[in-house]
C-alpha cells in the first residue's frame, strides 16, 4: 500500500509539475513578444516625431535668414515672409510663431497670441543657440524650437517655433500595431505548442519514475533503478535511501517489540516457575516459601523497573511541547543526585566525587536532566570494581556546559561501543540482570540530551574504566536543530 500511495503522489506532483512548467514556459515566451511589441511601437512613435522635428527644423532654418535680411525681426512687413510663413504652417497644418530677441510674438500664423511676450524653457534653451523640439504623446503635437540667424556664429536674433499635430504618427502607430498583432497572435500559438510538448518532455523522468515503482509489489523489497535522465537518477536514489531508512526503522521497531515482549516475559516466566513449585509441594517448609516468595518479589521489582523504564522512554519520544525548560543551578543539580546515590555506592564501596570548575546556570527540564545523569552515575556504581570511584565534573562555556562522567569500573568492549544506546542492548546479559539492568538507562539518557539538543559521548576501554560525557545549551531554543558534533 505504501508504495502505491507513494507513486500516486508523484504522479499528482508529476502533473503539478507539468502544468506549472507549461505555465511557465508560456509565461516566459509571451512576455517577451509583449514587451517587444510595447518596444517597437514606442521606438516608432520616436522615431517618427524626430524625423518630423528634423525636417521642421531645416526648412525653418532657410526662413531665418529671410527674416534677417528683410528686416522682419525689426517690424518691417514683408509680403514674401508671410506667404513663406503660411505656407510652412499648411504644409504640417500648423502654428508657426516668430519671437524677436525680446521674447516678443512678432507673427503668430493662427492670430491668438500677436504683441505678447513668450518666456518658457524650450525658448530660453533656444536663445543659446540649440534647436529643440518636445513631443507630447498625450496631447498628441509636436514644437519645434529654431534659432533665427545667419550662421552658426552669429548672435541668435529671434525664435521660430511651430507646433503641429501628430494624428499621422499615431495613425500610422495603430496600423503598425495591427500588423505586430497579427504576428504576436502567431507567435503565442507557436509557443502554446511548443510549451505543452516542452513540459510533456520535462516532467517525463517522473513518468518513468511512477512506471518504475507500479512495477514493483511492495516497499520495502529492492532498489530501484531508472537510467537514462539525470533527474530519474536522482530521485531513484532519495527513494532508496527513504526506503533504506524506512527499512531500518521497520527492522528496529521489530527488534524493539521483540525485545519488549522477551523483558516483560522473563520475569513473569520466573515468578510462574516459583509459583507451580510451591504448589507442586503441599507440604512445603517455611523457609522455601520465604525464598520462594522472596524470588518473586524481585521479579516484581524487576518487572516493575522495566515497565518504569519503558514509560520514561515514551515520554522522552514525545515532542518538545512536553519539555518543561526553566533555569537550573546544574551544580545543585548534580550534587542532589549524588546525595540520593550515595547510599547504594556506600554498599558497593565506591567512592562518588563532584567536580566543579565554576558555577553554571542552564535552561533545562530538571527532571529529564536528572533522569539522564543519575542513570549514567548509577551505571558507573553498578559496573565499578570493589574499592573504585565514579568521577562527576562540570564545566561550561559561553554556548553550552559539559557534564563528565568517569568511572574506574570494568570498562565496554569496542565492538560494543556503537550500540551501547540502543533499546534492550546489554553489554553482558548475566552481570547486568544480576545487579538489575534493563537495558533501557542510556537509551533514556540520550534521548533525554536530545530533547535539550545536546549529544551524549562514551569512551571507554575494557577492564579501564568508562567515560561518559554529555554537552547541553546554556540556552534553550525550540527551532534549534539537535547537534551531534
Amino acid at each position: 500500500m505504501m508504495i502505491q500511495k507513494y507513486a500516486v503522489r508523484l504522479k499528482r506532483f508529476g502533473k503539478s509539475l507539468q502544468l506549472r512548467l507549461f505555465l511557465i514556459l508560456i509565461l516566459v515566451g509571451i512576455l517577451p513578444i509583449y514587451i517587444v511589441k510595447f518596444g517597437i511601437l514606442r521606438n516608432y512613435e520616436n522615431q517618427a516625431a524626430g524625423q518630423r522635428a528634423g525636417l521642421i527644423v531645416s526648412r525653418c532654418q532657410m526662413i531665418s535668414r529671410q527674416l534677417i535680411d528683410s528686416g522682419y525681426l525689426n517690424g518691417a512687413e514683408s509680403p514674401v515672409i508671410e506667404t513663406e510663413l503660411n505656407q510652412l504652417g499648411d504644409l504640417w497644418s500648423g502654428r508657426v510663431v516668430v519671437l524677436n530677441r525680446n521674447f516678443r510674438i512678432l507673427r503668430d500664423t493662427f492670430d491668438i497670441d500677436e504683441d505678447k511676450i513668450l518666456i518658457a524653457e524650450e525658448v530660453l534653451k533656444s536663445f543659446n543657440g540649440t534647436p529643440g523640439y518636445k513631443y507630447n504623446h498625450t496631447e498628441r503635437f509636436l514644437e519645434v524650437t529654431v534659432p533665427v540667424r545667419l550662421t552658426e556664429a552669429d548672435n541668435v536674433e529671434g525664435l521660430l517655433i511651430m507646433s503641429v499635430p501628430t494624428d499621422d504618427i499615431i495613425d500610422g502607430k495603430r496600423e503598425l500595431s495591427s500588423n505586430i498583432l497579427i504576428l504576436q497572435i502567431t507567435l503565442i500559438v507557436i509557443m502554446l505548442v511548443i510549451a505543452f510538448y516542452a513540459s510533456r518532455i520535462l516532467a517525463r523522468p517522473f513518468s518513468k519514475v511512477t512506471a518504475s515503482l507500479d512495477e514493483r509489489s511492495a516497499f520495502l523489497e529492492e532498489d530501484i533503478s531508472i537510467p537514462g535522465y539525470t533527474e530519474t537518477e536522482l530521485l531513484a536514489e532519495a527513494y532508496n535511501r527513504m526506503r533504506q531508512r524506512m527499512r531500518a526503522q521497520e527492522e528496529s521497531r521489530q527488534e524493539f517489540v521483540s525485545n519488549v515482549s522477551h523483558e516483560l516475559k522473563t520475569p513473569l516466566t520466573s515468578m510462574k516457575v516459583l509459583s507451580d513449585s510451591l504448589v507442586a509441594q503441599e507440604d512445603a517448609p517455611v523457609e522455601l516459601y520465604r525464598e520462594f516468595m522472596s524470588d518473586i518479589a524481585e521479579e516484581i521489582d524487576r518487572e516493575n523497573k522495566i515497565i518504569t523504564d519503558l514509560l520514561s522512554l515514551v515520554k522522552m519520544d514525545r515532542k518538545s511541547a512536553d519539555i518543561n525548560i526553566r533555569e537550573t543551578n546544574i551544580n545543585d543539580l548534580i550534587a542532589l543526585i549524588l546525595k540520593r546515590l550515595r547510599p547504594i555506592a556506600a554498599r558497593q564501596n565506591v567512592e562518588l566525587v563532584q567536580e566543579n570548575d565554576r558555577p553554571v546556570f542552564a535552561e533545562v527540564d530538571e527532571t529529564k536532566l536528572t533522569l539522564a545523569i543519575t542513570n549514567l552515575v548509577e551505571n558507573g556504581i553498578k559496573y565499578n570494581k570493589p574499592d573504585g570511584w565514579v568521577h562527576v565534573s562540570l564545566n561550561s562555556d559561553n554556548s553550552f556546559f559539559y557534564v563528565k562522567v568517569e568511572d574506574s569500573g570494568i570498562g565496554i568492549p569496542e565492538e560494543s561501543l556503537p550500540k551501547i544506546f540502543e533499546r534492550f542492548y546489554r553489554v553482558d546479559k548475566s552481570h547486568s540482570r544480576e545487579i538489575g539492568g534493563t537495558g533501557l538507562g542510556l537509551a533514556i539518557t540520550r534521548s533525554a540530551v536530545e530533547m535539550h539538543h545536546g549529544a551524549v559521548r562514551c569512551y571507554s576501554r575494557e577492564g579501564e574504566g568508562t567515560t561518559f560525557t554529555i554537552r547541553i545549551p546554556l540556552k534553550y531554543s525550540p527551532q534549534e536543530e539537535l547537534t551531534d558534533e
